[in-house]
């Protein structure tokens, strides 16, 4: 069974940076996309980044654009968010997803703070 694990959050101060790491356990074949969701208390969940693994196009909420990149390691299906010139509203719980056309991965969330 295929467990994916985000890791790298914690407590930042404003202006700070934090890189995400999001691995999966197991194999997962025919990935199509790949992306960072986020939660703040009493918010909905959002869309941070989106890459098309089709067409290799990332995206990004307006909100994180210029500040937040997303890459990842293809051969450990290994996915990160670098998270630069963060922002107390920038405190969530971030989420990686991988979706395939038979199945979506989550992982558990891991809670990124930012606050002086």
């Amino acid at each position: 069974q295929v467990q994916v694990v985000e890791s790298g959050g914690g407590l930042v101060q404003p202006g700070g940076s934090l890189r995400l790491s999001c691995s999966a356990s197991g194999v997962i074949s025919s990935i199509d996309s790949m992306a960072w969701y986020r939660q703040a208390p009493g918010k909905e969940r959002e869309l941070v980044a989106h890459i098309n693994s089709v067409v290799g196009r990332t995206t990004y909420v307006e909100s994180v654009k210029g500040r937040f990149t997303m890459f990842r390691e293809n051969a450990k299906n290994t996915l990160y968010l670098q998270m630069n010139s963060l922002k107390p509203e920038d405190t969530a719980v971030y989420y990686c997803n991988y979706h395939t056309v038979v199945n979506n991965y989550w992982g558990q969330g891991i809670q990124v703070t930012v606050s002086s």
